[in-house]
């Protein structure tokens, strides 16, 4: 890639560009915004990946979603990933990692609203502050080894999900069942740049945080994941082809609502964020229809 933090916005005359932000940390983002002193190198192409030509240096008068719903074949997630998180659930770790998907309609913006559906609406509803990866190129049987080859970049994550629908075996059955419950429409929001492997590698040493309302519920480094990036891009490869523009969410630590001894799950008009270091930050109020 041409760029090492990609996003796409609207400039002072009105045109959607790409473009590599003139920024040297996360938090300038929106900081600079702000201060209508952001600006960006623009990255010719009709999509985020794949662009080589450079262009010039513009001025961002706002930002929209890097990624979607149309440019995202599918979202493939792993489930228990973190160990504090295994633990909190009283569970055994994975032998592989374990893997469920949402589809590319669960898409949502970094700000947007998240509209909980009617079906959704029975106390039970939980974050998950993640971090993605987001494929750049297509491939199939990946080795761990070239694995970071094929991830255009980073960005943080919010698994919203119905755990009613999820775990209460009078609705999922005797089996807990993850995609029905997950899946809703918006229950995917995306932060707004792509952060490079050439910013941060891997991403196992990154710091990730969620709030509700402003209250700290998870404060984890992805150096707690049972499986890493390069293992995740690998296992999730094997015999399927990951297509450029799928996202991976790679699981949450612990902290969520589910795992508390009283679990303060969501409501109508609360507000979740979810900052991962480096990478930025979505957040979003659950909007009861």
């Amino acid at each position: 890639m041409s760029w090492t933090r990609l996003i796409r916005f609207v400039d002072v005359n009105g045109e959607e560009h790409y473009g590599d932000a003139c920024i040297e940390k996360d938090t300038e983002l929106r900081e600079r915004l702000a201060a209508n002193e952001l600006y960006a190198v623009r990255i010719e192409g009709k999509s985020p990946f794949g662009q080589t030509k450079r262009g010039d240096r513009v001025q961002v008068k706002s930002l929209r979603d890097i990624l979607r719903p149309e440019e995202v074949p599918i979202i493939r997630c792993i489930g228990l990933n973190y160990i504090k998180h295994i633990q909190e659930g009283g569970r055994k770790p994975p032998p592989y990692p374990s893997v469920f998907i949402k589809p590319s309609t669960s898409i949502a913006g970094s700000t947007e609203d998240i509209p909980i559906p009617k079906i959704a609406q029975d106390g039970t509803l939980d974050y998950e502050g993640e971090l993605a990866i987001v494929i750049g190129k297509t491939g199939k049987n990946i080795p761990e080894t070239s694995a970071l080859e094929y991830v255009a970049g980073y960005c943080v994550a919010n698994d919203v999900s119905a755990r009613g629908w999820q775990r209460d075996p009078a609705k999922a059955g005797g089996v807990p069942q993850w995609c029905f419950s997950k899946g809703f429409d918006k229950f995917a929001p995306l932060s707004p740049m792509l952060v490079s492997p050439s910013v941060v590698g891997a991403a196992n040493e990154l710091h990730l945080q969620t709030f509700v309302n402003g209250e700290e519920r998870q404060n984890t480094s992805t150096g707690d994941l049972l499986f890493g990036v390069e293992k995740i891009v690998s296992f999730c490869s094997q015999g399927t082809t990951l297509e450029a523009g799928t996202v991976i969410l790679t699981g949450t630590p612990s902290g969520v609502a589910m795992g508390m001894k009283e679990p303060k799950y969501l409501n109508d008009g609360d507000i979740v964020e979810v900052r991962i270091s480096h990478l930025g930050s979505v957040r979003n109020k659950m909007a009861f229809e």
